[in-house]
């Protein structure tokens, strides 16, 4: 079987634009998260009023302006802001990795695999209200295309003339996750040389946020306080904040990439899938589906639970999601092959700086991870002052608000969504 390799890494988060800005942010313990109080009359009657919204402003200072980044006006009338997310990303992904093909048969075998959870549910919610008070007139021609979820790949393949795979998955809040491991299969079936794979969302909208705090999934309680909301693993954690944003990573043929002398950042060494066969919006409280995905991903690479050195978490802040989880990792961790003691693991999520981001969020996390393997660096946990509680068995290395140095070789990086969905990403250094 052919190994993959990231030889290129793309961010659009709350913390900003770019690799470097956003890595930095984190590290440093900032929070990307904001009130949005204010924002429109509709925002203000909801029981959330925070978000992790993608700051605006100037390209000098890390901010979102389309017309910076090279998006002109007929790009942004064409494409929804998610497509906009994952352009950008791409972009800085690509001249990072350093891979612009000219010639046929680079450009056939370069390929793109982008996904989104949500897509554009501004462009949904605008069209219908257009067409209940004015009909087919005031439907746009470029409703559908700016609708489809696929059209982020689209827009990446149609810029750069990449003809190999152009491929999206939509799998709720695993969908980053699938589109990296999907996009690296591709390359080991020898269906491209080289993959730019990610997800994208962006639908911080009343309709979006009345839907999930009707599901009793956001948190409610830190509307005055909204860089405290998203507590990842803290025994006060009481739902997830909904954030926007892209993750890309360019993958590549191990061979290719060592040919053209590209950086590799860690090579993807196993690829984990299962479902729950449970319940809508709910995890089995006892982890099965989560263990099940981080076992198959180690299955993949060939390696046992006791070389793991780090593990980038889904927890949302969820009372359930991160109890079922810890559950999961301790109970595969721990035991003949794994860890001696539960301090052994160490666990952080991310989501406490950057809120939840549903679609890209499996994408962004697995660039926390290779980065983390990169700088031998664990990122943070916000806002955990007092781990889960004693029934439940929170007794590993959650780095809790500050960063921690640490040799990581080998790291998963999780990723579970309604329906059940799971999957978990298995990254090694060379």
């Amino acid at each position: 079987m052919r190994r993959v390799v990231v030889t290129g890494l793309g961010l659009v988060t709350p913390l900003g634009i770019g690799v470097s800005r956003t890595w930095k942010r984190l590290i440093d313990g900032h929070c990307g998260i904001v009130s949005i109080k204010g924002r429109s009359p509709a925002f203000d009657t909801l029981p959330s009023q925070v978000a992790a919204l993608v700051p605006e402003g100037s390209r000098d200072d890390g901010r979102w302006n389309a017309k910076d980044y090279g998006i002109n006006p007929g790009d942004e009338r064409r494409m929804a802001r998610f497509a906009q997310y994952a352009m950008v990303a791409s972009e800085e992904a690509l001249n990072d990795a350093g891979w612009s093909p000219k010639n046929e048969d680079d450009l056939e075998a370069t390929g793109v695999y982008m996904g989104s959870g949500i897509g554009s549910l501004d462009d949904v919610y605008d069209t219908t209200v257009a067409f209940e008070k004015g009909g087919y007139r005031k439907v746009s021609p470029l409703f559908v295309p700016r609708l489809l979820i696929n059209l982020a790949a689209g827009h990446v393949s149609m810029r750069y003339g990449f003809k190999g795979p152009n491929h999206a998955a939509t799998t709720a809040c695993t969908t980053g996750a699938h589109s990296i491991g999907d996009a690296a299969r591709l390359i080991q079936f020898g269906d491209a040389n080289v993959m730019v794979a990610g997800g994208a969302e962006s639908c911080i909208h009343p309709l979006a946020i009345s839907g999930f705090a009707r599901a009793r999934s956001l948190a409610i309680d830190w509307n005055d306080r909204p860089t405290e909301a998203s507590r990842p693993f803290d025994k006060d954690r009481a739902g997830f904040v909904i954030g926007e944003g892209a993750g890309v990573v360019v993958l590549e043929e191990l061979e290719h990439a060592k040919q053209r002398g590209a950086r590799i950042y860690a090579e993807i060494a196993g690829y984990g899938l299962s479902s729950d066969a449970y319940h809508m919006t709910a995890p089995r409280a006892d982890g099965q589906g989560p263990r099940l995905a981080m076992k198959h991903a180690l299955r993949h690479a060939g390696l046992k639970p006791s070389v793991i050195d780090y593990i980038n978490a889904h927890a949302t802040s969820t009372s359930l999601g991160d109890a079922a989880e810890n559950r999961a990792i301790k109970e595969l961790l721990l035991g003949e092959e794994g860890k001696e003691k539960a301090s052994d693991i160490s666990i952080s999520s991310t989501k406490g700086a950057i809120g939840h981001l549903l679609g890209a969020a499996g994408s962004v996390e697995a660039i926390f991870t290779v980065l983390g393997i990169h700088h031998n660096t664990l990122p943070p946990t916000l806002n955990l002052s007092n781990p889960g509680n004693p029934s439940q068995d929170f007794d590993c290395n959650y780095v809790a608000k500050t960063a921690q140095r640490k040799n990581i070789t080998v790291a998963l990086s999780n990723s579970f969504g309604f329906g059940g969905t799971n999957a978990s990403l298995c990254f090694r250094k060379l």
